[in-house]
């Protein structure tokens, strides 16, 4: 046989090898059901039915830097993504100039009107513009259209995240420099536009991630070093309008939260327990297609939550519940 070829052979099975991979491995390429590595940077996750779909910034090498991309990828279990194509690409929506910024793409499913609702936040090269931009689409796998940019609350608007509690209502969450924390602020009823604001959290955090479990809200942040990945912390409340209680760390300070930066809480709800999933980002700057994500189930008793030391684990979805995979 052809060296070439037979190399091109290795080359597929070794891809189909991958995509088979069974379970979660925090920090490893995580390919997806073609075996390339998924690209969803700073992303979100929402469900639709039984179907999860994963938002965020498309990285991949060779792309035409004149656009921004956002890609979208589906899965029924949470460890297999079927990528759907990337669900936006944009050129520069509002003359912001060389080196404009879109990042930590959220998505959020208006049932009534059976639209999809992305935020992301918008920017210049020096983070002077501070907006968020949405964009539509009546497909999950879109293609979304731009839509506008505002300033949330007439505030500045840097890192976003989102929130959608158990009875359904949407909240995003985004960091504001000028303010030294992080706002909490419920959607309008197209989800176009925020409709009010429920809290602010005094403390200079980003990548800010909420989720309501047995009671209590948890709100996690990471502190503002940039690309650098630092100690993670998470307070708690009551209510999502607060007070919310002082911050502690959520894994070993040393670690730096395993290297990692918080972007979603992920609650999975199945018929026997509940599993809440801490969803975060090891950043690359130099090899950006290279970021890896590091997925791990948070330990919650309480007002405690804790991020265990990061190992391979596999999820039942339908049950809710996770272990260990076996380590050969």
């Amino acid at each position: 046989m052809n060296k070439n070829v037979l190399l091109a052979c290795v080359f597929v099975v070794c891809k189909s090898l991958c995509a088979q991979q069974q379970g979660i491995h925090p920090g490893e390429v995580w390919p997806d059901t073609k075996g390339n590595h998924i690209q969803a940077h700073g992303g979100g996750i929402i469900k639709v039915a039984d179907t999860y779909y994963w938002y965020g910034e498309e990285r991949a090498q060779g792309l035409d830097t004149g656009f921004r991309y956002v890609s979208g990828y589906s899965s029924k279990d949470l460890t297999h993504w079927t990528f759907m194509g990337d669900v936006l690409k944009l050129t520069d929506p509002e003359n912001l100039g060389a080196h404009w910024i879109l990042e930590r793409p959220k998505v959020f499913y208006h049932k009534a009107a059976k639209k999809y609702v992305m935020y992301f936040h918008l920017d210049n090269h020096n983070y002077k513009f501070a907006r968020v931009g949405v964009a539509v689409s009546d497909k999950p796998g879109g293609p979304f259209s731009y839509v506008k940019s505002f300033r949330p609350l007439g505030l500045e608007s840097r890192d976003i995240g989102q929130f959608i509690d158990d009875d359904g209502t949407p909240y995003l969450i985004f960091e504001s420099r000028p303010s030294k924390g992080f706002y909490i602020a419920s959607l309008s009823a197209d989800y176009r536009e925020v409709d009010k604001q429920i809290s602010f959290i005094h403390a200079p955090l980003e990548g800010g991630a909420i989720v309501h479990y047995k009671g209590l809200y948890y709100a996690i942040g990471s502190a503002l070093t940039g690309w650098k990945p630092n100690p993670n912390k998470y307070a708690t409340a009551a209510s999502l309008a607060g007070p919310w209680s002082d911050f502690k760390d959520i894994a070993p300070p040393a670690t730096n939260t395993y290297q990692s930066q918080s972007t979603l809480l992920l609650k999975v709800e199945g018929k026997d327990s509940t599993t809440v999933i801490f969803m975060a980002d090891q950043w690359r700057p130099a090899t950006q297609w290279d970021s890896r994500y590091l997925w791990m189930p948070v330990e919650m008793s309480g007002e405690k939550l804790w991020l265990p030391e990061p190992k391979p684990w596999k999820l039942n979805v339908k049950k809710g519940t996770w272990e260990y995979l076996e380590q050969k």
